[in-house]
């Protein structure tokens, strides 16, 4: 062993160094400390706040014995100036409820004082209710009270200045006094004011994140909103166009049942599987579309791609239904394929609902560099019992869906009776900014346009 080893091991020896289990316990009193100061500050705080004239005599009460304990004597032996003592001290009692008014008692006193007595130090309650005039008041208020103390410093040079010893000037002596005191004045007026304009500033930052939170809630509320109008016009078109075809093909299958029960079949079939398919849409739609589901690769985001299975699925229905397809689609974003094909689904579900057996429809979607056009029209007049129009009162939501989808794109839909009989929605959608200021966002087809009419067919 070394003699180190020797002398640590030594019995007996004597151990200069603090065990290194214990090494943390300063710094541990030292948090407990600030702890302890930053809770006294906190309770100090919340009790101003809740009771600031109780808070506020006690301490005038604190500062009346501070300012009677030098001048005891002096107090006892003219026992008429404790009037001037309380007179100056107490009022600052109310000094956060009626700043202005408290000054005007403390200096109204002080100058009393000035006329029958000498200074004391009680007079430093003139400087507290300055300071509180400047923290709590208007800057008018602030400089009239500024200028009211100003004026005591003078009155205070001119009487109660000292004379000087040893051949001094007694002019420089009031300079300096007065330069003391006016020094002491604008210090107290100052702090009060800062005081004031940090309160504006933390009142102002208080607002200003109260406004935000207030704008967050309703951008909140603006999107919930827009979420529910998106869902309702994504589940009209599902709901609507589906059930429209399921309702035709189960009627042409009691209809076929007696003498075709082959095609009564294939028609329950084809509702079986369009009534699985919506399903699926709204399954898609709401998020809760599963990976095992055994229809989710077959039933891909529907788009302009969809719309020849769209176009089958109502002929199956008994539509008659020409689809015509121009440009490439493939660079058409997602979004605008998906607007495309509820256009012309919501367009052709109102054809199906609204008109009499053996209309035709006919779709012409054509996609250009920066737009895509969209145009269905059918030939059909409406049935007797239905019309093309809504009943009166009543507003059809889905050209108002349509409309809604079109404005995304920046594109008007255009809705209407034909003038020979039948019924034309069409629309542009433009597909970048470019198309918004080239003037072509109305439709450029050929054909008829719609009469003024009433265009509330849903």
């Amino acid at each position: 062993m070394t003699g180190l080893d020797q002398t640590s091991a030594a019995p007996g020896a004597r151990r200069t160094g603090a065990p290194r289990g214990l090494a943390g316990f300063g710094g541990l009193g030292e948090l407990v400390a600030r702890l302890r100061g930053q809770l006294g500050q906190l309770r100090v705080r919340i009790l101003t706040e809740r009771y600031p004239t109780l808070v506020d005599f006690g301490c005038a009460l604190a500062l009346l014995l501070v300012t009677s304990a030098p001048q005891h004597r002096y107090l006892s032996a003219h026992s008429w100036l404790w009037a001037l003592q309380i007179g100056l001290i107490l009022p600052l009692t109310f000094r956060r409820r009626v700043p202005f008014a408290v000054f005007g008692v403390t200096a109204a006193v002080a100058f009393v004082q000035w006329l029958t007595a000498w200074g004391m130090p009680a007079d430093i309650a003139v400087l507290f209710a300055l300071y509180t005039v400047g923290a709590h008041c208007r800057r008018r208020r602030t400089m009239i009270a500024y200028l009211v103390a100003e004026l005591g410093v003078v009155l205070a040079v001119l009487r109660w200045t000292p004379i000087t010893e040893h051949g001094g000037s007694p002019l420089a002596t009031s300079v300096k006094v007065f330069v003391m005191l006016s020094g002491t004045v604008t210090a107290a007026a100052v702090l009060g004011l800062n005081l004031r304009a940090r309160r504006a500033q933390l009142a102002a930052l208080r607002q200003r994140a109260h406004d935000l939170e207030r704008q967050r809630d309703q951008q909140a509320a603006l999107a919930v909103a827009e979420e529910r109008s998106r869902i309702a016009r994504e589940m009209h078109d599902i709901v609507t166009h589906n059930l429209s075809v399921m309702v035709a093909l189960a009627d042409g299958a009691v209809y076929a049942n007696a003498h075709a029960p082959e095609k009564a079949t294939a028609a329950m079939r084809q509702s079986a599987e369009t009534g699985r398919r919506a399903l699926t849409d709204m399954r898609r739609f709401l998020g809760v579309l599963r990976s095992d589901e055994p229809d989710a690769l077959r039933h891909p985001q529907p788009g302009i791609a969809q719309l020849t299975a769209l176009v089958e699925q109502v002929r199956a229905a008994g539509l008659r239904t020409g689809l015509h397809l121009e440009g490439d689609h493939s660079t058409v974003s997602a979004g605008a394929q998906l607007t495309v094909y509820r256009l012309v689904q919501e367009s052709l579900t109102n054809t199906l609902k609204h008109t009499a057996p053996g209309a035709t429809a006919r779709v012409r979607v054509a996609c250009g560099p920066s737009t895509v056009m969209v145009e269905v029209c059918d030939n059909g007049f409406p049935e007797p019992h239905q019309g093309h129009t809504s009943p009166i009162g009543h507003t059809g939501q889905g050209l108002t869906g349509m409309r809604s989808r079109a404005a995304s794109y920046g594109g008007e839909l255009v809705a209407g009776p034909l003038p020979g009989g039948g019924w034309r929605v069409a629309t542009t959608l433009v597909l970048d900014d470019t198309g918004l200021d080239s003037g072509d966002g109305a439709p450029d087809f050929d054909g008829p346009g719609p009469d003024t009419a009433p265009d509330d067919r849903s």
